[in-house]
């Protein structure tokens, strides 16, 4: 049997999954054909699989180069749970645990090992390395964390270059490069300082579609509306704030209001930090209050919402700190509290660089990420073009997209601001307009004679956030400029002139007061929320007996699944996704026996689901859709009852039409529109949605089109 036609074989027995995401057979493939890769893949898009899977059917031990301690623990306790032969080399170990898993390793029995980089090309390990190329064979080394070898990137680690030294020595060993995140010019770098040779390059997308992103303005209530959101929120999370005192201020206001928190940041000793990140990721404790220090390397996937209490110095730190929210895949929470309090201290903080330079780009990313936090455009399109990705429509998964605005005409607002600018002489930036407009007596209106300016107290009338808000909607629209040599003055260009010569009217959209409601994307039944509890309860139980973090067991989304199938047969349990042959064998019977305790206890039934087909390649929310359909609600019902777009229900149930599950499209597409639309399948083949409707006409929908052309394909397939 060759490798490639053992991928799919081995991704179900080792790690549960029938399928792949988007790019990782691919990786796989260019793994397994020795040769080198850079592999470019945000947080949550099943990097680690991309190595270890190909580390399983090659011969021989890969090296894996993990900077972290913790992470590498954790990476490789998850590994031992789906029965793979893996180990790590650190200073954790005593002298004896050490020589005897070197000696495991000379004899074959392991084949993935993650050691960090400074030991890895030490004097005394590197005579080691050689005896087992000699002995066993290196099949690759694996360098996780590649940007570190940048000084261009986000976290620089000196010792990362010396791993230059690995190509040199092993030079027919191919080098695997993977990062989160890294620019044009740290990809460039990662190549040059790692050696490799041609490398296959792989950048996947940086679009989380199962995050939800929102901002909220940071009012005097904030901290109630803070309490609010996370209990409303389920699972564990993560809070993020500027200083150490807010993380000690925040976290005594959550324990003091019965929510369970505990604080991390460099103000803790080692031992302290240690023991709060292990309680976070063993689900003792729900929620971690932290300051930046906290996140890199923490392996726990099932967050369900990541809180920014401060705004983030820069759009990349924003990215990385609220993408360790769902990296499971299951629906997860991203907000941003934003106030210009919290841009003030930054702005201060930058001004303490001591090179003008690195003031200079701190200003500028500070700009971006406040026109982030105050953009009125899919928050999707804004961090995508950060990365150079494009991203055009409504993402149905922001602030922004979810809840539009409404636009009104401030073209008299905008008269009074430009004509303010045009009279301080485009020297100065917004603070200072909106002050002159609502009459401020400050030092520097006095020192500049503004006071005397006819625009001087003309907007008194609006509060300094709605002269802030439509200075933002200005330059966003291009009616008005900003310098950008790091001081922010407004420039006015020719269409201001046009704006205040009354030859342009300005809309601008303008925020309401409302509360924006939190529904989980995969809704559940009580039923299924009652056994959800009972599988948790089961989980943290197994997990604690053998010390180890829940989602090790079993991960959500194989929880939530067992509560929606309730499976009482191990032939049944095993079509779950994340359930591998180790696992079935380990973890199986127990879950079973929960699973039928519940029905006989409540008299609930097995959903009726197609038995020969698998479910690992189901996903819980298109799961959650099927079962509403089989009650009988309707796509608009299903879709209500779901927070969703029908459009997202109709795509639920072509994937489950083509994934065997019993969908009956007949009162969604009537038989005479299904058999036309059949014909024509036949003539143009498996085509994109429009042709079809182009040639079918304007009686059909792009929905009845999609459903009819799911059934065909399930048949084209099985034919």
């Amino acid at each position: 049997m060759s490798q490639y036609s053992q991928l799919e074989k081995a991704l179900k027995y080792h790690f549960g999954y029938d399928n792949f995401r988007p790019g990782q057979r691919e990786i796989v493939e260019d793994a397994l054909s020795n040769r080198d890769l850079l592999i470019i893949m945000p947080t949550g898009g099943g990097k680690s699989l991309c190595f270890q899977l190909p580390a399983l059917i090659k011969k021989g031990l890969t090296v894996v180069v993990s900077p972290l301690i913790a992470l590498m623990q954790d990476q490789v306790e998850a590994l031992r749970k789906n029965g793979v032969a893996a180990t790590f080399l650190n200073s954790s170990l005593n002298s004896y645990q050490t020589r005897s898993r070197e000696q495991y390793i000379l004899q074959g029995k392991v084949k993935l090992l993650y050691v960090a980089p400074e030991r890895l090309v030490s004097d005394r390990f590197l005579p080691f390395l050689d005896l087992i190329h000699h002995q066993v064979g290196i099949s690759a080394f694996a360098i996780d964390e590649a940007h570190c070898v940048s000084e261009w990137g986000h976290d620089f680690r000196p010792e990362y270059r010396q791993l230059i030294l690995l190509r040199k020595r092993y030079a027919d060993v191919p080098t695997w490069a993977f990062t989160a995140t890294a620019t044009d010019r740290v990809r460039n770098d990662i190549i040059q300082q790692l050696g490799l040779q041609n490398p296959s390059i792989h950048i996947a997308s940086f679009n989380r579609q199962n995050l939800y992103y929102e901002v909220r303005p940071k009012k005097k209530n904030a901290y109630a509306e803070l309490l609010e959101l996370i209990r409303d929120s389920e699972g564990s999370g993560i809070i993020y704030c500027l200083t150490r005192k807010k993380v000690d201020e925040i976290t005594f206001k959550l324990q003091h209001d019965q929510v369970s928190a505990l604080p991390y940041h460099a103000g803790l000793t080692d031992e302290e930090r240690t023991q709060n990140q292990t309680r976070f990721i063993r689900d003792d404790v729900r929620v971690m209050v932290a300051t930046i220090a906290f996140g890199m390397g923490i392996n726990k996937p099932d967050v369900r919402f990541v809180i920014h209490f401060d705004i983030p110095r820069n759009l990349e730190s924003y990215y990385q700190e609220s993408g360790r929210a769902g990296r499971d895949g299951e629906a997860s929470r991203c907000t941003l509290f934003f106030s210009y309090a919290d841009v003030k201290i930054i702005e201060f903080l930058i001004n303490q660089k001591s090179e003008p330079q690195e003031q200079l780009i701190a200003k500028q990313q500070l700009r971006q990420m406040i026109d982030y936090a105050e953009g009125t455009d899919c928050r999707r399109t804004i961090q995508l073009s950060y990365f150079g990705e494009r991203f055009l429509g409504n993402c149905d998964n922001c602030d922004n997209c979810r809840y539009p605005k409404p636009v009104q005409d401030w073209t008299v607002e905008a008269m009074k601001f430009l004509s303010c600018v045009a009279r301080c002489k485009e020297k100065f930036g917004m603070g200072h307009i909106i002050d002159v407009l609502r009459g401020a007596k400050t030092q520097k209106i006095a020192q500049y004679e503004h006071d005397k300016l006819s625009t001087y107290g003309i907007g008194k009338d609006k509060s300094v956030e709605e002269w802030r808000m439509l200075g933002r909607s200005l330059l966003h629209q291009g009616l008005i400029e900003q310098s950008t040599d790091g001081y922010a003055v407004l420039k006015l260009n020719a269409l201001s002139w046009e704006v205040m010569r009354r030859q342009r009217t300005v809309s601008i959209p303008v925020t309401v007061t409302q509360k924006l409601t939190w529904k989980e994307d995969n809704a559940k039944t009580v039923e299924a929320e009652m056994l959800l509890q009972r599988l948790r309860s089961l989980r943290k139980q197994l997990a604690d007996e053998q010390s180890v973090p829940p989602y090790v067991i079993f991960a959500d989304s194989t929880l939530k699944l067992m509560a929606q199938v309730k499976p009482q047969t191990k032939d049944a349990f095993s079509r779950l996704s994340g359930v591998g042959s180790h696992k079935l064998n380990q973890y199986g019977d127990k879950f079973i026996a929960e699973i039928r305790a519940y029905c006989q206890e409540h008299n609930a039934q097995e959903p009726k689901l197609n038995p020969t087909s698998s479910l690992t390649s189901v996903s819980a929310t298109a799961l959650q859709t099927l079962l509403l359909y089989q009650q009988g609600l309707s796509v608009s019902e299903i879709a209500e009852k779901r927070n969703l777009r029908p459009t997202t229900i109709f795509s639920h149930l072509c994937d489950l039409i083509e994934k065997n599950q019993p969908i009956d499209i007949n009162h969604l597409v009537p038989l005479e529109k299904q058999q036309k639309i059949l014909q024509v399948l036949e003539i143009l083949g498996d085509i994109a949605l429009t042709p079809i409707k182009e040639y079918l006409g304007d009686n059909y929908s792009f929905e009845e089109i999609r459903l009819v052309r799911s059934q065909w394909r399930k048949k084209s397939h099985k034919s």
